[in-house]
């Protein structure tokens, strides 16, 4: 063991005498940047296709629509709906910071204004930010490492992510759980007056697509009773090689199918 330093060793031995457990260098934990790009890279890898379930529930209804998405790299992601017929062609396209929606009944292709980014998506609790699965917590936040704690066998930490100046952001603040194998635990999103407001779970950790993943994911809103959505994954595939035609807007428009082999 490599000599310590006068101050670190006294301060071990205090720590050792009252029974608390003191961690050599090389076992600090990873800096929160670190920790969200690896979620992040986890959750979208270079390029993916899924094929997911999204699952609307009210106090008074419930109602399940089916669709697929392909993301390729932190910016670009499409996604189209299959079921129930009525929905089915509905679809959106995002390009870096620009997002199109296309309705198949009025035959039309529809730019959607930046401020309408945090809105919902097809009446749920996700946005079309959330949709996205875009980098800009990586982007727009500071981030902060708050807390380390062992749950199940997993090491968990607590990250804090606050607004960088004039960020283009609609959260004043946001919290993350993030498990030691990048699986997204909780995502808490609070107002500019720090109320929470949304709630983000992973309410199902299995292997997907050769990984390990959250393939239940439910955004509740804490302002609303029994008001939450979730995404359920069916199939995934991760680091595929996509066309690059799926992300134009003429695929957006006249989709020319494309299936993981």
């Amino acid at each position: 063991m490599t000599c310590l330093p006068r101050l670190r060793l006294l301060l071990c031995s205090s720590v050792l005498a009252s029974g608390a457990f003191c961690l050599p260098a090389s076992a600090q934990p990873p800096e929160a940047e670190a920790i969200v790009q690896k979620a992040m890279d986890n959750w979208r890898s270079s390029a993916s296709w899924s094929r997911m379930q999204l699952i609307v529930h009210r106090p008074n209804f419930e109602r399940t629509l089916a669709f697929e998405a392909w993301t390729r790299g932190t910016k670009d992601s499409l996604s189209r709906f299959t079921k129930p017929a009525k929905e089915a062609g509905n679809a959106s396209l995002k390009l870096a910071e620009d997002m199109w929606m296309f309705s198949p009944k009025l035959q039309q292709v529809m730019k959607l204004p930046s401020s309408l980014m945090s809105k919902s998506w097809m009446g749920s609790d996700f946005s079309y930010d959330d949709l996205a699965k875009s980098d800009r917590l990586l982007v727009d936040y500071e981030l902060t490492l708050t807390d380390t704690k062992e749950t199940s066998g997993h090491t968990v930490y607590s990250i804090e992510a606050i607004p960088k100046d004039n960020a283009p952001v609609v959260w004043g603040k946001q919290t993350l759980e993030v498990r030691d194998d990048s699986v997204l635990l909780e995502q808490l999103f609070f107002d500019q007056d720090m109320k929470p407001l949304r709630r983000m779970t992973a309410e199902k950790i299995e292997k997907l697509g050769g990984r390990i993943y959250a393939t239940v994911a439910r955004m509740s809103n804490l302002e609303k009773d029994d008001h939450w959505t979730e995404i359920v994954y069916d199939d995934a595939r991760f680091d595929v090689e996509l066309p690059d035609y799926l992300f134009s807007l003429s695929n957006l428009q006249n989709p020319r199918p494309w299936k993981p082999k």
